[in-house]
């Protein structure tokens, strides 16, 4: 059961960034980003690393993933304006 449940991490962890690099639109590759950084934090605490796994959670996607979701926000109006 462990076998199988790393395996799908694995695949979803590919999965995941694959499609956070080929996504077209900005603002669906950052929830992917964030989705990843999360699904990379359960990998970490699956390596018996929790610290580096719960860095990975704070840091990669709640913080870098708030940045950038901050960031598409404020292009975002910034285009819109005349």
């Amino acid at each position: 059961m462990s076998f199988a449940f790393d395996l799908l991490l694995a695949l979803a962890l590919l999965w995941s960034g694959w499609r956070t690099l080929t996504t077209p639109r900005l603002d669906q590759a950052i929830v992917l980003f964030i989705a990843f950084g999360l699904l990379m934090a359960l990998g970490w605490a699956r390596l018996s690393a929790p610290d580096i796994g719960l860095a990975e959670a704070a840091i990669g996607a709640g913080l870098t993933g708030a940045l950038l979701l901050d960031a598409y926000g404020a292009l975002r109006q910034r285009t819109e304006q005349p």
